[in-house]
């Protein structure tokens, strides 16, 4: 029998901005962990050569593109199931689930067949050298077969996220992490009688904490939450699962994919007033990064939010968790300006900027962060949008950004303002995105009220809460 709806929602009783808050800070961790692996990782192989950072570093772009595909697969995943727990439909959770790992197991082995067949001409496009080829070959050779086990955990913690438990996916990805450090010290160095594998052993170490992770993820997800059906395969039925999650994934993958190609084209801009702004707007760059894992945590959070709550057809609460998302977005957005208005010196006097390289690092902090407020606001659009099953309204907000808006404004205003004019692009451009996100999602937001009046929230039974969980 059906459960009634919005049985085992973890995300539609309570506070709001406590069940926004119990999934966007393990994801932050999460992420955070993340990124000093990554870091880590460089830094360990530069430990061994120039030649060999630098071979990992024509990498990146295939990673990023690898890890693209499997983070929409994830985004896809998430905003069908998380509506399915929001209803209550438990049964349907489970056939979703099953059939987006069978598609994670097929992503994962086409990337493999695909990427060993193509290291050699792909890495010559991008531009690696003769010299650097053959390292790139050690290390790409190794690191595609861990696209087998990159796919099946993002899906698996998306659904962990979806039912409204964000802690144990951020913990598996955090224990992850250091497994990742653990493997590349022992594996790149050579220790306690492992051979000496360099570059081999960082893409070995990888592979190794991604198929850890799949392990740990397929484990909560199938013995501890019983959310795994394989038992319905038929062909009709695999493909309308795999229709749902591409409807949303599609989409997110081709604003993932858009935002690198407009970086290097804002990089290129920068190129043209010299080496050394490259390299300051490269340091504050980073330095926005990690300013935004907040706000990058609070849109995935607002995925499982609002999807629970519209399956349950609490809409009063996703439009309250908007509105709560806005409000964090503006007291933080306002916070990190201030911040780079006051610290943003000692930032670029930390990294050991001078010159040309500090006053465009400068120049970046003290003029983009400004509209931080606007893109957090974005980018909670983002994540709404997508829960609501509403992936090209989602896409084209992010389109409005960077395609529409920041890379053209950039190409003029340089002309006009020198490298000042690319930073009031940025800042215009995450202003007029975030203005364009509010009204599509009001809007939004307002056809799906008409189309499913709010259910109204439970009401306390004068017997207490005891008696009320027996009705």
């Amino acid at each position: 029998m059906k459960p009634p709806p919005g049985k085992g929602a973890r995300l539609t009783e309570g506070p709001v901005s406590k069940a926004i808050f119990s999934l966007m800070l393990p994801m932050m961790l999460g992420m955070l962990a993340i990124v000093v692996n990554n870091v880590a990782g460089a830094f360990f192989v530069a430990r061994i050569s120039t030649e060999q950072l630098a071979a990992i570093s024509f990498t990146f772009p295939v990673s990023f593109i690898v890890g693209a595909i499997a983070m929409a697969l994830g985004v896809g995943t998430s905003s069908v199931v998380s509506r399915l727990f929001g209803s209550g439909n438990r049964e349907e959770v489970k056939r979703i689930t099953g059939h987006a790992m069978l598609l994670a197991v097929i992503c994962g082995a086409v990337m493999v067949v695909i990427g060993l067949n193509t290291i050699d001409p792909l890495f010559r496009l991008l531009g690696a050298s003769e010299e650097i080829l053959p390292l790139i070959h050690r290390y790409m050779s190794i690191y595609y077969w861990g696209g087998i086990f990159l796919v099946a955990p993002m899906i698996a913690n998306s659904v962990l996220r979806a039912s409204g438990d964000a802690r144990r996916p951020a913990l598996i990805m955090t224990t992850a992490a250091v497994l990742n450090v653990i493997f590349d010290v022992v594996l790149i160095f050579g220790l306690f009688g492992f051979p000496r594998m360099e570059l081999e052993g960082a893409a070995l170490g990888g592979v190794l904490s991604n198929a850890v992770t799949m392990c740990a993820s397929a484990f909560f997800v199938v013995y501890r939450e019983r959310l795994l059906d394989f038992s319905r395969l038929a062909p009709e039925l695999i493909l309308d699962s795999w229709r749902r999650i591409l409807h949303v994934g599609l989409p997110s993958l081709t604003s993932s994919l858009v935002a690198p190609v407009t970086t290097a084209f804002i990089t290129s801009q920068i190129a043209s007033f010299g080496q050394a702004s490259v390299a300051g707007f490269g340091m504050a760059s980073r330095m926005e990064g990690m300013s935004m894992l907040a706000m990058i945590s609070l849109s995935a959070a607002m995925t499982p939010f609002t999807g629970q709550n519209f399956g349950a057809k609490r809409l009063d609460r996703v439009r309250e968790g908007v509105n709560f998302a806005y409000r964090f977005s503006l007291v933080y957005g306002l916070s990190i300006a201030v911040f780079m208005q006051l610290f943003g010196g000692l930032i670029a006097d930390t990294f050991g900027l001078t010159g040309q390289a500090r006053e465009t690092a400068l120049l970046h902090m003290h003029i983009v962060p400004l509209s931080y407020i606007a893109l957090g606001c974005a980018m909670t659009v983002n994540g709404a949008l997508n829960a609501l099953g509403k992936p090209m309204a989602a896409m084209w907000v992010s389109l409005s950004r960077t395609v529409a808006v920041y890379a053209p404004l950039a190409w003029v205003l340089s002309h006009f303002f020198g490298i000042i004019g690319i930073f009031i692009a940025a800042a215009s451009a995450n202003f007029i995105s975030g203005g364009i996100g509010a009204a599509w999602l009001r809007f939004a937001l307002k056809e799906a009220m008409a189309l499913n009046p709010p259910r109204p929230a439970p009401i306390p039974s004068a017997a207490g809460p005891a008696a009320e969980q027996k009705v």
